[in-house]
């Protein structure tokens, strides 16, 4: 019952979209295990490599027939017949198979899938969550990163940063969190609209408004909590992603939206400025993924007072973690399983983080799947912190209603990390 017999993928289509790779593994007794991977539109550029057809009659050259056949007509031979339970020797014959750092010979696509369906399998076996296969004694539940106002690469307008989110710090529970937060972007859509602006959404779910600045987008999320007869600062916390990749010129970083052009020590001046003004929990990837002297200078003046996220800075890469605890840059991460490809690789740089005492985010990708993997990772490893987009779009509620299940299935058990995140003294 825990052999795999058989790994077929599939071609579907994301939250855009566009093509991405869904795999069963199949085990005796017809056990299934599916998984499908999502895809980045800001991406690092250290990120293992996702590999598209190129064929422009296609989908505009992003299929991903290559992908598909990749796991049908290489991986599959190499892991039928093994123990479904065996995931760190499954997961580092993928590793071998392809053979690069980056995964650039079979693609990152075609082995997350693989190695996500195989842990799900093994969860289906074990007649359980997969929360609970992958920690038996997991019982914490994350505070959520709600993204309510979507910029730069995720949205059509003139926000520079790419997300504005709040996080229900303030709640007893996961599903009060997330009904504290839907009152406020219930709050949020009602403002937009009196003030005559868009109430369209981005690719995270969040509203895409045009704004005059960045800062005009922090005080409507204010507006919009303090109208939801909330306290910001008490019970809701703001954090941003900056996405400074997107600003970056190779010298110097441009807020087009308030015409203004910053050196990293200014930006980090701009970012100091902010935090004293409003009540600003976390800042991610304040500055750009290779600018360690601009990471050296942000650490040191703001890293007491708030959570410094790397994304494109350390790309759930170990070695990259690694030389930033080295060299004192960050206090965090995010964690995206198919920048860096398989389970086993991603739980390596999360138990890197834990020993490090860096706070670490489970994350999806702005083009998602219905897959809910990552909300039993974020409980499976005490992350305390997710982030899964808005409050709208089915791609994002599938990971919260998913967390609330768990929550239900831990019952009295059940632990929501609220205030417990809050380790930086402002």
């Amino acid at each position: 019952m825990k052999k795999i017999i058989n790994i077929k993928a599939r071609e579907i289509l994301d939250s855009r979209g566009y093509p991405t790779v869904e795999c069963d593994v199949i085990l005796e007794n017809n056990i299934v295990g599916r998984s499908a991977v999502p895809s980045g539109a800001s991406k690092g550029t250290h990120e293992c490599v996702e590999i598209r057809d190129e064929d422009k009659n296609r989908f505009n050259g992003k299929g991903v027939l290559n992908a598909v056949n990749n796991i049908n007509n290489i991986i599959s031979k190499s892991l039928v017949g093994l123990n479904i339970i065996e995931q760190e020797k499954i997961d580092n014959i993928l590793i071998k198979l392809d053979g690069t750092k980056d995964k650039s010979n079979l693609g990152v696509n075609s082995i997350l899938p693989v190695s996500l369906s195989c842990a799900k399998a093994a969860s289906y076996v074990n007649k359980n969550f997969l929360y609970e296969y992958l920690n038996p004694k997991a019982k914490t539940l994350p505070v959520p990163l709600i993204n309510l106002i979507n910029g730069g690469q995720h949205a059509d307008n003139n926000l520079d940063f790419q997300e504005f989110m709040i996080v229900p710090i303030g709640a007893k529970s996961f599903k009060e969190s997330l009904e504290i937060s839907c009152e406020i972007f219930y709050r949020l859509k009602s403002i937009l609209s009196s003030k005559g602006l868009n109430t369209n959404v981005g690719d995270e779910g969040g509203f895409a408004p045009n704004l005059k600045s960045n800062k005009e987008a922090i005080e409507l999320l204010l507006e919009s909590i303090s109208k939801s007869q909330l306290t910001p600062g008490k019970e809701i916390f703001i954090a941003l992603d900056v996405a400074a990749n997107e600003i970056f010129n190779g010298t110097n970083y441009a807020l087009k939206s308030e015409n203004k052009i910053f050196s990293s020590q200014e930006l980090s001046e701009y970012y100091n400025k902010l935090i004293n003004e409003y009540p600003i929990f976390s800042i991610e990837d304040a500055l750009s993924e290779d600018d360690w002297n601009g990471w050296k200078y942000i650490t040191k003046l703001l890293g007491k007072d708030i959570q410094l996220v790397g994304d494109d800075l350390f790309v759930t890469n170990y070695e990259r973690l690694k030389k930033g605890i080295k060299e004192n840059i960050s206090n965090s991460i995010l964690v995206k399983l198919n920048q860096i490809g398989t389970l086993s690789e991603t739980l390596k740089v999360i138990k890197l983080a834990k020993e490090n005492n860096y706070s670490f985010i489970i994350s999806h990708r702005s083009g998602e799947t219905e897959d809910c993997f990552i909300s039993d990772l974020s409980v499976s490893t005490n992350s305390s912190q997710i982030k899964t987009g808005s409050l709208s779009r089915t791609e994002r509620l599938s990971k919260y209603n998913q967390l609330l299940r768990i929550e239900e299935n831990l019952g009295n058990q059940a632990e929501y990390s609220g205030k417990n995140i809050l380790k930086f003294k402002k």
